[in-house]
């Protein structure tokens, strides 16, 4: 995807809620989060205290893109309107976590809804937990002077620390694909046979390869070493049953220490039946 700066603004009673909870000078009041009891403990074994809960969205008109009805083809319209979409959202909410004064966000959720007044607008959400250094060194954390984003949970933020790496921000990659649909010829052919449907699964295979390229450049564009905690969603958003998206998301982080001590598992044993 371009990697075009993206221009929002936050309304004004997120001003207020985010300057409130800032407080003044180094006076910090009450603190929001999405972090369960564990969670919140270990990140500030850390060494990294919660700012509060940021979110960001975008209500996104979604284009129309005619396909072909006998042809695999990616649908760019969509791709890059979902694409965009995400990207605003997870904008205002670096922009939320800015205000606070956080060096990062953690937990971070991506969420689409379509909505029921009109098919073609979709609701995207960005939410997580802000967080800062406690010894007031967040500077060496933010990348580009922005802070950082992970999908990792307060335990996982937790354990890739203590083996010396960090977190530089999340990266993802979509797709969305036409599925071509077969002729009369081919459906025929196959009637009450055990056969590989080639064109469906090249069409899958392609758009998936499609979307983790993308991911890909995005981490290289932040010259991370790797990804971790990648997940693929695939989705239709009522579009044609043979238009299918690929969402493919993690995060990109670098080592922090030449040394990467394991923290050694521990064995829990469950009392519930």
């Amino acid at each position: 995807m371009p990697d075009n700066p993206v221009k929002s603004d936050l309304p004004a009673h997120a001003h207020e809620r985010l300057q409130e909870m800032r407080g003044t000078g180094s006076q910090r009041t009450l603190f929001t989060s999405d972090l369960t009891v564990n969670e919140f403990l270990l990140v500030k074994e850390a060494g990294f205290e919660p700012a509060g809960m940021v979110v960001g969205s975008s209500i996104y008109h979604v284009g129309y893109q005619q396909s072909r009805w006998t042809k695999n083809e990616e649908m760019q319209v969509l791709t890059q309107a979902l694409y965009h979409a995400r990207e605003l959202a997870m904008t205002r909410m670096e922009e939320e976590a800015d205000e606070l004064g956080a060096d990062g966000v953690i937990g971070v959720r991506l969420k689409v809804k379509h909505l029921e007044w009109n098919s073609d607008l979709a609701e995207f959400v960005a939410l997580g937990t802000a967080v800062y250094r406690s010894d007031g060194k967040g500077a060496d954390w933010r990348v580009n002077q922005k802070p950082f984003t992970s999908d990792l949970s307060g335990q996982d933020f937790w354990t890739l620390l203590k083996a010396g790496y960090r977190p530089v921000g999340m990266v993802m990659g979509n797709c969305v694909y036409h599925v071509a649909h077969q002729t009369f010829g081919q459906w025929f052919k196959n009637v009450g046979q055990n056969v590989e449907m080639v064109n469906f699964t090249q069409a899958l295979y392609d758009a998936r390869e499609l979307a983790m390229e993308r991911m890909q450049k995005e981490a290289e564009h932040v010259k991370a070493q790797g990804i971790v905690g990648v997940d693929i969603h695939e989705g239709n958003y009522g579009w044609s049953s043979h238009v299918i998206e690929f969402f493919v998301v993690g995060t990109a982080i670098v080592p922090i220490t030449a040394e990467h001590h394991i923290p050694t598992p521990q064995l829990v044993l469950s009392v519930n039946d």
